[in-house]
């Protein structure tokens, strides 16, 4: 179940944002009377309530706006146990001076807005004693190891418990809690007005992570990177889970590279079955995996980890799915087709790896430049190819020209990597970036009368390939690409993921 979390600082206000919460389809609603800011009117917002409700009044310490003294707020709580509403928020050093009276049941909460503390399994002993219904653990993860152990506590919990935490590195506490029994997750009812750090909003819990679907047997995948926010990989792959009838989720993580391989050392543990890598983990997650493709220890990256049986196997689905992008875009491009050509790669990331590895194994005359002189060195000693000094690409004439640098990706959506002027009709320009798609380099190749492919080709044939992957199931590309397609317009869709 969903809780939507309002609070306005009007009576009014507050009423009709929970009015709006029931038509939105919401079970239960969390009242943030602390955020009220005038005197409380229990009687205006109890009787004839549209959706059962949790009656939470926070103080400051707790992360709240409760501008009261502590006797007027600990008489509202017992008012509204007597007034009979189904659940009240209680922090742990106030549960025990209040009685359990009534049908209401009793959330002993603990909430940390700076740090998630180590002795967590001690802290949720504590609020488990305090004639706790449910316990609440919400904390601010600084790491993903701190969103994992308080996945674990939850996991292990034998008493019904929430177990979150605040800001990006906890998202994925907050979609998986149901996973390990929580009763009920908490979601902003829109987008402008989460209540707390990393809270995720009612439309996008419900139709991109199907939260009410979740449950101990749903499998787990997720997608790894630092930063992660601004990944669409949850739309795509939740999409096809979903036309495929899946009892899957895939959720994002953020990941810092100094806890990587702790990371990955907890997935089989929390039953996280397959991931998604990206920037900047590609070319380290190659040193972890037991069984890795001949391709990724050919490019020395890795974008696809599957966990099964202690062993953890890796793939390189770029590889495939930019000679994918390429073969569509002409019988030129295809195959053998491509010897003899001479392909410039901007960029000496993991998309580069790839895209470089697959050209040579064709027969393309490969050149690599970057922004950093000695990174292009490196990759071209390590994959065979020609480095080209960054101030010098704009003398050479390619015939396929491939972006896999950052530049131009939102929000810097007025850069480019190269120069207008140089572009060239015959060339095919392949820009990597996919948010947006018309990146200006596209632009203006496509004003030079290049042949151009796009980022989002090359996303949606790599998480195809991905899903082939971790499910062994043929991927529903068509709907992939129209969910990922809907997730950059700003227009809004009902059966928008």
């Amino acid at each position: 179940m969903i809780c939507i979390s309002i609070g306005r600082g009007r009576h009014k206000q507050l009423s009709l944002d929970h009015q709006r919460a029931a038509e939105m389809g919401a079970k239960l609603v969390e009242l943030r009377l602390d955020m009220l800011i005038r005197t409380v009117d229990l009687p205006r917002l109890l009787p004839e309530r549209p959706t059962p409700v949790v009656v939470t009044i926070r103080r400051p310490a707790d992360g709240g706006r409760w501008h009261g003294s502590e006797a007027d707020r600990m008489m509202l709580l017992r008012n509204a146990i007597v007034a009979g509403v189904e659940y009240v928020d209680l922090e742990g050093d106030i549960a025990g001076s209040i009685p359990r009276y009534g049908k209401t049941k009793r959330i002993v909460s603990y909430h940390n807005f700076q740090e998630t503390p180590q002795n967590l399994a001690e802290i949720h002993q504590q609020l488990a004693s305090k004639n706790a219904d449910i316990v609440k653990i919400a904390t601010m993860a600084n790491s993903a190891t701190d969103a994992l152990r308080v996945m674990q506590v939850a996991r292990d919990s034998k008493i019904p418990t929430i177990a979150i935490c605040m800001g990006e590195y906890g998202t994925a506490t907050r979609i998986l809690a149901g996973k390990w029994g929580a009763p009920f997750t908490f979601a902003a009812i829109d987008e402008e007005k989460a209540l707390a750090p990393g809270q995720l909003d009612y439309r996008t819990l419900t139709r991109r992570y199907r939260y009410e679907r979740i449950q101990r047997s749903t499998q787990v995948y997720a997608v790894i990177g630092d930063p992660i926010i601004q990944s669409k990989s949850p739309v795509v792959h939740n999409a096809a889970f979903d036309v495929t009838g899946m009892d899957a989720v895939y959720v994002p993580f953020r990941v810092g590279r100094d806890e990587l391989f702790d990371f990955f050392g907890e997935c089989e543990d929390l039953d996280i079955r397959g991931l998604s890598v990206t920037i900047p983990h590609k070319e380290r997650t190659v040193a972890y995996a037991t069984d890795a493709t001949e391709s990724v220890k050919s490019i020395g990256a890795a974008n696809t980890l599957v966990f099964k049986g202690g062993r953890t196997a890796a793939f390189n689905t770029d590889y495939r799915a930019a000679m994918q992008c390429l073969s569509a875009s002409g019988e030129d491009l295809a195959g053998d087709a491509l010897a003899g050509k001479t392909a410039l790669l901007l960029g000496s990331g993991g998309v580069s790896r790839a895209l470089a590895y697959g050209l040579k194994l064709a027969g393309a005359r490969v050149q690599v430049t970057s922004r950093t002189a000695t990174n292009a060195e490196n990759f071209a000693k390590e994959l065979g190819v020609e480095p080209v000094r960054w101030e010098e690409r704009l003398d050479l004439r390619p015939n396929i020209l491939i972006n896999g640098t950052p530049v131009g990706m939102f929000p810097n959506v007025d850069e480019t990597p190269w120069n207008e002027e140089s572009l060239e009709p015959e060339m095919t320009v392949f820009d990597t970036i996919y948010n947006p798609e018309q990146t200006l380099l596209v632009k203006h190749a496509r004003a030079r009368g290049c042949r151009v492919i796009t980022g989002v080709d090359m996303f949606i044939r790599q998480a195809a390939l991905q899903f082939k992957r971790f499910t062994e199931k043929t991927a529903p590309i068509e709907t992939m690409h129209r969910a990922f397609k809907r997730a950059l317009s700003p227009v809004r869709y009902d059966e928008d993921y």
